[in-house]
């Protein structure tokens, strides 16, 4: 039994048709083409460089691709317009607040867009909405880093260069320590005798140890001075009869000026007035003169023979 033409004709046409519906279901599933039919929204943000996003690129948020860049467009002098498509689903969870910045798909991989931040407080984002940005460092800007960092180094290896010139010249207060002999002596003997001091400080501490430990010992001195309030007030008593005798003596020392200085006092009289002084020599020189006299008289009356009997009476 032979198949008609017109038979042959359709199924012909039926195997084209579920090629065809095989065909575009691979080229949905493995492209993710069928996204194409989810409901999205345009969001937009603003890049004064985008370094090198195309549109395609993907848009992740929490590590979920939740989007594509749709075009982007220059706006002002230099800078750029990126659309964004954002899922509708992801919406609710992205906040007005939020922050977009670039980044790449692996180590080399192309470039991508991350959505992160946002806090509860603000609502979620809306059709039409620009997101704030955040710098991000590009590969020119750490090849710009690395240059700076290898100048800076240069300049300090000059540096060092030049340092270590000087050291060996001698130059400097280093490079003179490590030529002159004699302030290397002079330094060693100061460090020598710091370390004697030190020895010294040592030992002087120890005998104030060994002095502050015989205070506990009961019966010496240095305890009863310590510790016997007897001892300690009778010192105190001694100590403010001192001062008074001290006081007393300032006191009188201070009469004596005083009076010395006033010449209507008898003192200052004695002292100033010369008339005064004088006379009083001469009362004192007659004083010993008819002293004198007196014993004479006395020793002439000894012998006379009036008298004479009286006194060897007297005597015996």
């Amino acid at each position: 039994m032979t198949t008609s033409p017109k038979k042959r004709g359709i199924l012909v046409g039926l195997f084209i048709i579920v090629g065809l519906l095989f065909l575009m279901a691979g080229i949905l599933t493995v492209g993710n083409l069928h996204e194409t039919f989810v409901r999205k929204i345009k969001v937009t943000v603003l890049f004064d460089d985008v370094g090198g996003l195309q549109p395609g690129n993907n848009i992740w948020f929490s590590g979920v691709k939740i989007g594509t860049v749709s075009k982007l467009n220059f706006i002002g002098k230099s800078r750029v317009k990126v659309v964004m498509k954002i899922d509708e689903k992801s919406v609710p969870y992205i906040r007005k607040d939020a922050k977009v910045k670039l980044s790449t798909d692996g180590l080399i991989g192309n470039k991508i867009l991350v959505i992160y931040g946002g806090t509860e407080k603000a609502p979620p984002i809306e059709e039409g909405d620009t997101l704030g940005i955040e710098k991000t460092f590009t590969t020119e800007d750490m090849m710009n880093t690395f240059q700076e960092n290898n100048r800076n180094f240069l300049v300090i290896s000059n540096n060092l260069k030049n340092m270590s010139i000087k050291l060996a010249n001698g130059e400097g207060s280093i490079g003179k320590l490590l030529k002159d002999e004699t302030l290397y002596n002079t330094i060693a003997a100061t460090t020598e005798s710091l370390q004697q001091a030190s020895i010294n400080a040592k030992k002087m501490i120890a005998k104030l140890s060994d002095f502050s430990s015989k205070l506990n010992d009961k019966g010496t001195l240095a305890n009863q001075l310590v510790t016997d309030t007897t001892v300690f007030n009778s010192l105190k008593k001694s100590m403010v009869q001192f001062q008074n005798i001290s006081d007393t003596a300032k006191q009188l020392v201070s009469n004596l000026k005083s009076a010395s200085t006033n010449s209507k006092s008898p003192l200052g009289v004695i002292l100033h007035d010369e008339k005064t002084g004088n006379e009083l020599k001469a009362a004192i020189t007659n004083l010993e003169t008819s002293s004198k006299k007196l014993d004479e008289d006395l020793e002439a009356l000894q012998h006379n023979f009036l008298l004479r009997r009286y006194f060897k009476k007297k005597g015996k």
